[in-house]
């Protein structure tokens, strides 16, 4: 856990303090060279490095909360992941769950549910109000039971 928050660290952004917006993925994307493909695909979206260069494709058609969610998946194989000396390119949501598919959710989670709102807000208003998955909100609040972030 140590290596994975000091990987975070090097952001220098309020990732697990507040809420991380789209603008905030794309800022990151821009100061780390990443391109950023948003189309149709039969897949969440996927993070790639070909010839040196990154890339980020992410799913047009999915909804405002789970894109959301997959752009800071595939920016944390970026983060904590890349350069890879196997596979070229990691899938969102393709395969079973592997430490840097557990890593990834975690940043993605805490970038989108910081430690402020589990303390300050309720499951059921995390689920109603900002309309975040049961599932994600029970996988948060965990991280932060078994974690501490």
């Amino acid at each position: 856990m140590l290596s994975f928050l000091k990987k975070i660290s090097i952001l220098k952004s309020r990732w697990n303090s507040v809420a991380l917006t789209q603008d905030d993925f794309y800022a990151f994307c821009r100061a780390n060279k990443i391109t950023v493909q948003e189309m149709p695909l039969r897949v969440s979206g996927f993070y790639y490095c070909l010839l040196g260069r990154h890339y980020i494709a992410v799913n047009s058609g999915l909804s405002s909360n789970k894109k959301l969610f997959v752009m800071f998946h595939e920016f944390a194989h970026y983060l904590m992941h890349a350069p890879d000396d196997g596979a070229t390119a990691n899938f969102h949501g393709i395969g079973k769950k592997t430490k840097k598919e557990k890593e990834a959710d975690a940043f993605a989670i805490c970038a989108l549910i910081p430690r402020t709102h589990i303390a300050n807000r309720t499951m059921q208003e995390l689920v109603d109000d900002d309309g975040f998955s049961p599932e994600l909100v029970k996988a948060r609040i965990e991280l932060l039971e078994v974690y501490g972030i």
